[in-house]
C-alpha cells in the first residue's frame, strides 16, 4: 500500500484496515471481559474515546444487548447504578478515567480497553483488554480508537446484537481498504468549514471527525445529529463550506444544502456502493491530515496537545 504523505499520523490511519481485521479475529477472545448481554452499562472516556463510546453505547442497546449510557469520564453521574462500567483509554493514564476506576473499585465491575500494558490502569481496571497492535506513536488518536469500536462490534456482532442497517464487520474492513486510497475531491479539501452530521451510532463518528479536523488543522467544523442540521446550523452554510453526513441521509437535507449553496457529501449512505460509516470516518482522518500540511501544521505535532492529559493533584481549600 503507497501512502502520499510522510508523517506518522498517514501511516496509522493507513493502516487501519489490517488493526480492524486483527481485532475482529480476537474478539472472541474477551467475550468474559466486556458487557454481557443484559447488563447496564456505562461507557466512558475522554475526548476521541468518549465518542467511540457513544457509537458503541448506541450501536449495544439499539441492538437490544443492554441498556447503555456513554459519558466523558469527568461527568460520570454519582449514584447511578450500573452493572458494569467500560473504559476506553489509549495511554492508560488519563486522570479522570484513572480516578473514576478507583472510585468504583470494589462497587461494580469495571473494564478498560487500552493500548499500552504499562500504565496504570491495568492496576486499576478489574479486567483490562490490550490492543497494543493498535497504539499510536502520533498525537492524534485515529487508529486506536476505530479498532476498539471494531472489537466492541466484533463483540455484539458474535452475539447477535446489531441493529438492521449495520454491514457485518467483513464488509466494513473491506471498506476500511477503500477509504484508504479514496478520492479527496477539491470541493472538499479546499473548503473553509465542515459541518459532519450523524443519526443514531453515527453521530459519535460525526462529533469525532470535528474534533479529527480541529485537533490536526485547526480547522472550523461543527458535528450535531443529522436531524438537527435545520435547526439552526444550517444558518452557517455556504460557498465553501461542506456539510459531510455519516449513515443514511435525512430525506431533503441535500436539497435544503443545495439551495443555500453548500457542498453536500455522504460516502456511507444506503447504496451498495457506499462506505460502511466507521470506514467513511478514515476519509475524514485523511482530510485531517491534507488540510493541516496544506496549511503548514505538522499532523504529528498538533498545537497545544499532548498523547494523554494527566492531571496535577490539586488541595480542597
Amino acid at each position: 500500500m503507497t501512502v502520499p504523505d510522510a508523517s506518522r499520523t498517514s501511516l496509522e490511519i493507513a493502516s487501519q484496515p489490517g488493526t480492524w481485521t486483527r481485532a475482529a479475529k480476537s474478539a472472541a477472545l474477551f467475550t468474559d471481559f466486556l458487557p454481557r448481554r443484559g447488563e447496564r452499562v456505562a461507557v466512558v472516556g475522554c475526548g476521541t474515546s468518549w465518542f467511540m463510546a457513544l457509537a458503541y453505547a448506541q450501536l449495544r442497546e439499539s441492538g437490544g444487548h443492554g441498556e447503555t449510557d456513554a459519558f466523558p469520564a469527568s461527568e460520570f453521574p454519582d449514584g447511578r447504578a450500573y452493572d458494569r462500567i467500560l473504559a476506553i483509554t489509549r495511554s492508560g493514564t488519563t486522570t479522570e478515567v484513572l480516578d473514576l476506576l478507583a472510585k468504583a473499585e470494589g462497587t461494580v465491575p469495571t473494564t478498560a480497553i487500552t493500548a499500552d500494558p504499562s500504565t496504570p490502569v491495568m492496576d486499576t481496571a478489574d479486567e483490562v483488554v490490550v490492543l497494543d497492535f493498535a497504539d499510536e506513536e502520533s498525537v492524534v488518536q485515529t487508529r486506536f480508537a476505530t479498532t476498539a469500536l471494531v472489537l466492541l462490534r466484533a463483540h455484539l456482532e458474535a452475539e447477535h446484537a446489531l441493529p438492521a442497517g449495520v454491514r457485518p464487520l467483513t464488509r466494513a474492513i473491506e471498506d476500511a481498504g477503500r477509504a484508504v486510497g479514496a478520492e479527496l475531491g477539491a470541493e472538499v479539501s479546499g473548503a473553509e468549514q465542515f459541518t459532519f452530521l450523524g443519526t443514531g451510532w453515527t453521530y459519535g463518528l460525526a462529533l469525532e471527525a470535528g474534533l479529527k479536523m480541529r485537533e490536526a488543522a485547526g480547522a472550523w467544523t461543527e458535528a450535531y445529529p443529522a436531524m438537527e442540521y435545520r435547526h439552526g446550523p444550517v444558518s452557517i452554510t455556504g460557498p465553501g463550506r461542506v456539510v459531510w453526513t455519516f449513515g443514511p441521509t435525512p430525506q431533503g437535507l441535500a436539497e435544503d444544502v443545495a439551495r443555500v449553496g453548500g457542498v453536500f457529501t455522504a460516502a456511507s449512505g444506503d447504496g451498495p456502493d457506499d462506505l460502511d460509516p466507521l470506514a467513511d470516518l478514515i476519509v475524514a482522518q485523511r482530510l485531517a491530515v491534507r488540510l493541516a500540511e496544506a496549511r503548514g501544521y505538522d499532523p504529528d505535532r498538533p498545537r497545544n496537545l499532548a498523547r494523554s492529559v494527566v492531571l496535577k493533584a490539586t488541595s480542597a481549600s
